[in-house]
């Protein structure tokens, strides 16, 4: 599991509504679904071909009487839950669901960082588990973005828990958008958020061949496309989506000449915020 430590290797989808929300993924990225329920809890798998990237469930009842609305989470490997958690608590986060184990699967546990944006700790109980670097395959997630309440001090926190390392040495040092690395692979990026967005978040990219199609299945499909589907620097189009049930995510339609590295040239030409984007949320 070591090699996994630091990299987003699974993603759920906690929803108010599983079938609507099955029916919508499947129409606009395109992917499988495979029953996955135990007794007490319905569960689905999310699947491209014959790999497995994410599951669906719904959103637990003591969460939404504390207000949590439907969202995606990320779940990130690493080689000690109970330990990591605890790093958390003594860097100033939180942990809202303590280490426990899942039958079968692995160890897992949510928390959230100093600023209150959520992701989930895992640790997969058989060490072959395949995790989810597949960052240019269509249908999976190509680009990991931190919306935080402070930029820097997030990346200070995520470095000293995961051991992420700052990427793209060319960025104009007074840019806010800071492209991170896991393992020197380039997965992701974080910035201070605009002020219209209330929460720090977590938000997943996820490929598509066509983004103004797969946009236009979005709104086909009853959900928003809150933003874009605009160019970014490299030749790449994002769009950022909200779902029928509320939950965000956005899409990105990669040149295929183009590494993952995209954002960082747009903050290196666009030093008063993050690249390329009107924040019209």
């Amino acid at each position: 599991m070591a090699d996994y430590h630091g990299h987003f290797i699974w993603y759920e989808l906690m929803t108010t509504n599983m079938k609507a929300a099955i029916a919508f993924y499947a129409k606009v990225l395109g992917w499988g679904m495979r029953d996955a329920s135990t007794p007490g809890m319905s569960y689905t798998l999310l699947t491209i071909g014959e790999a497995t990237i994410g599951g669906l469930m719904h959103l637990p009842e003591d969460a939404r009487r504390t207000g949590a609305q439907p969202r995606w989470l990320g779940y990130v490997g690493v080689d000690d839950v109970d330990a990591t958690a605890r790093r958390i608590l003594q860097l100033g986060g939180a942990v809202h669901l303590p280490p426990a184990d899942i039958p079968d699967v692995g160890r897992f546990s949510v928390v959230a960082d100093p600023q209150a944006a959520t992701l989930a700790l895992i640790r997969w109980l058989s060490p072959g588990q395949p995790p989810q670097d597949a960052l240019d395959k269509p249908g999976r997630v190509g680009w990991h973005e931190l919306l935080a309440a402070d930029g820097d001090k997030a990346f200070a926190f995520y470095s000293e828990l995961f051991g992420w390392q700052k990427a793209g040495a060319e960025i104009d040092p007074m840019s806010m958008y800071q492209p991170f690395a896991a393992a020197g692979q380039m997965i992701g990026g974080m910035f201070t958020k605009p002020p219209i967005l209330a929460m720090p978040l977590w938000l997943y990219y996820f490929n598509t061949d066509d983004i103004s199609a797969a946009a236009g299945r979005v709104t086909a499909g009853g959900g928003q496309i809150l933003e874009g589907p605009v160019d970014v620097p490299g030749g790449s189009r994002v769009a950022r989506c909200m779902d029928p049930q509320g939950a965000m995510f956005a899409l990105i339609e990669k040149r295929k000449d183009k590494a993952v590295g995209y954002f960082e040239r747009g903050a290196a030409r666009n030093p008063s915020g993050a690249p390329s984007r009107r924040w019209s949320w």
